[in-house]
């Protein structure tokens, strides 16, 4: 088969879909590997790195007509139209996205999108979600780190001791706890909240301490075990009593890092306006929800500006929406691990394009087939 790797046009965007260690493995597969000229350059990789593994650099139009096209996000409009029909299409590509899924089914491709592959034990090594929100969780702490202006870490010193910074984080995904486990290298004195009561373990063993809310409904207690390892809405009752939990301990925080997202709904609210106001001058928010919030602003606190760090009321808002392009380099290898495995589900040794319905991880990734949406 011919795979055609485009550069990303987006804004903001650094990743590149396939590395020259996957490119080479595609090539021993006896696929041709076809590679847009500077397509890895935001991530450290040369055009020349790419011929030695075996690649072709072409342009963009090149990328686009091959067969089967890999990229980091859903193409545009212009992309669109270079693909061939019949082609297929893989990279995230977001499946709560209904423009963009109609827009590839109008240009006749077999899209596949790496998110919405299921989370179980056999998809875990293309699992896209969790290697970019990896890459998110630590550089959210590295960015509020940057940009508090104490010391992480306790020190003692001839001049006197300086206080280990005190840190908040919301929601103990993926993202969640490489921030705990990040903050603690730093030094950081750290405390994590989130709905689901099992997460307790993971956290402690991390070095943080979990911020226990009490269950006392059936629908609390169902609601908290979420479906698929994602998080489900909260009852209000929960919520309310969380919130008041949280607040106390955002008050206390020097650095807040807030990571909750329930996939195709708004991110909730867990810092609110008056929480922001409790928090001592120069503390840090950094908002990994940003511009998910409700109507597409704001994120887990509503006073987030999407891709601006701001300061309100004597406290730094970061909302980077896009914190693993800024770690192009291990992202790009991560993710474009993660593509070479899915590929391995279509493109088989025997040869051939083969979209085995009967797979659960192909059947749950195609967004579009023979012009039609196809997501359920």
């Amino acid at each position: 088969m011919l795979i055609g790797v485009p550069a990303e046009t987006a804004a903001g965007e650094t990743r590149v879909s396939v590395t020259p260690e996957t490119a080479k493995k595609l090539v021993a597969q006896g696929h041709a590997v076809v590679v847009q000229s500077g397509a890895g350059l935001a991530a450290s990789v040369t055009d020349a790195a790419y011929e030695a593994a075996g690649a072709q650099i072409t342009d963009a139009a090149g990328a686009f007509a091959a067969e089967v096209v890999l990229k980091v996000r859903a193409p545009s409009d212009a992309e669109a139209s270079l693909l061939k029909p019949g082609a297929v299409v893989v990279g995230m590509l977001n499946p709560f996205d209904a423009a963009g899924l109609q827009r590839l089914a109008t240009a006749g491709a077999t899209a596949f999108a790496l998110e919405a592959a299921p989370r179980t034990t056999r998809a875990q090594s293309m699992d896209v979600l969790s290697s970019q929100a990896n890459i998110a969780g630590y550089k959210a702490v590295m960015i509020a780190a940057d940009t508090y202006q104490r010391f992480f870490p306790m020190l003692m010193t001839a001049a006197g001791t300086v206080k280990a910074a005190r840190v908040v984080v919301l929601g103990v995904g993926v993202a969640g706890l490489q921030a705990i486990a990040t903050a603690k290298r730093l030094g950081a004195v750290i405390e994590a909240s989130d709905v689901r009561p099992s997460v307790k373990e993971q956290v402690e063993s991390l070095g943080g301490k979990f911020i226990e809310v009490s269950y006392d409904t059936d629908e609390e207690k169902e609601a908290a075990v979420g479906v698929g390892g994602y998080a489900k809405p909260m009852p209000a009752s929960w919520l309310a009593r969380q919130q008041a939990e949280v607040a106390k301990r955002v008050a206390q925080a020097d650095v807040v890092i807030s990571t909750a997202l329930i996939p195709g709904r708004a991110a909730p609210t867990l810092v609110t306006e008056a929480m922001v106001k409790s928090m001592k001058p120069g503390s840090v928010i950094v908002d990994i929800a940003a511009g998910k919030g409700p109507d597409g602003v704001g994120g887990n606190c509503p006073l987030t500006e999407t891709d601006r760090t701001v300061v309100k009321h004597g406290v730094t808002l970061v909302g980077e929406t896009n914190l693993p392009a800024q770690v192009a380099a291990d992202a790009s290898a991560l993710y474009a691990r993660n593509v070479l495995d899915f590929l391995k589900l279509i493109l088989p040794k025997e040869g051939g394009l083969k979209i085995d319905l009967e797979d659960d991880i192909v059947a749950a990734c195609r967004m579009t087939q023979d012009g039609q949406v196809t997501r359920k």
